[in-house]
């Protein structure tokens, strides 16, 4: 089988966090100095109880709720504007993740909540890390050397067993070429649905011999 990284792969292990009672000066700060768009607010057993994000620290500096008028009329919003804590301000409940959750699933659990990072927690509910939308893009942004190392290693050698130069492989901007032999016709579709599988991969052009058979 091949290894397709998951949300533990990638995810930041060192998270800033928060606590409900953070004042919001402190937040702004801790985001700035950090460089992050948002921060898991944490209660004191480590799990996550809500999000804070520079979007939110920018409507409160506002004394506005939504500037888009989405929540304008929501009391809850208006008392967000007011909040002078993390825990008055954070968006609640916090969507999370699991360390072992795909790459794909992380992803469509971003778009599904439309939030751009996703605290991930262990099967106790406490914080281990953070994944980012970033984090997630950079798993298919792959280098060509890393890909192909992968397709000569995993594919070629480990799961097909394949004697080493017998199919050569070449990788330019993610796109894969395949030249050589292999034994049965049949291989050439496992070989390229193999390469297809991999992170990082834009195509496979495959240029596959096949041995002759009475």
């Amino acid at each position: 089988m091949l290894h397709r990284r998951t949300v533990g792969d990638v995810m930041t292990e060192e998270v800033v966090t928060l606590g409900p009672d953070t004042p919001i000066h402190e937040v702004a700060t801790l985001l700035d100095t950090n460089d992050i768009a948002a921060a898991p607010v944490i209660d004191d057993d480590g799990a996550p109880i809500g999000v804070v994000s520079a979007s939110d620290v920018l409507r409160h500096e506002t004394g506005l709720p939504d500037p888009q008028g989405q929540e304008g009329d929501d009391e809850r919003a208006w008392g967000k504007a007011r909040a002078r804590t993390a825990g008055a301000l954070m968006s609640s409940p916090a969507f999370t993740a699991r360390a072992h959750w795909t790459i794909p699933r992380a992803a469509r659990e971003l778009r599904t909540r439309h939030v751009k990072q996703l605290p991930v927690v262990d099967d106790k509910g406490l914080l281990t890390g953070i994944v980012t939308r970033g984090d997630l893009l950079n798993t298919f942004i792959r280098s060509d050397a890393e890909i192909r190392s992968d397709v000569e290693r995993d594919v070629l050698g480990r799961i097909l067993g394949l004697e080493q130069g017998t199919v050569t492989v070449e990788v330019q901007d993610g796109i894969v070429t395949l030249r050589g032999r292999v034994s049965q016709p049949r291989l050439v579709g496992v070989v390229v649905g193999l390469c297809q599988g991999l992170d990082g991969v834009v195509s496979v052009v495959a240029h596959l011999a096949t041995a002759r058979t009475d």
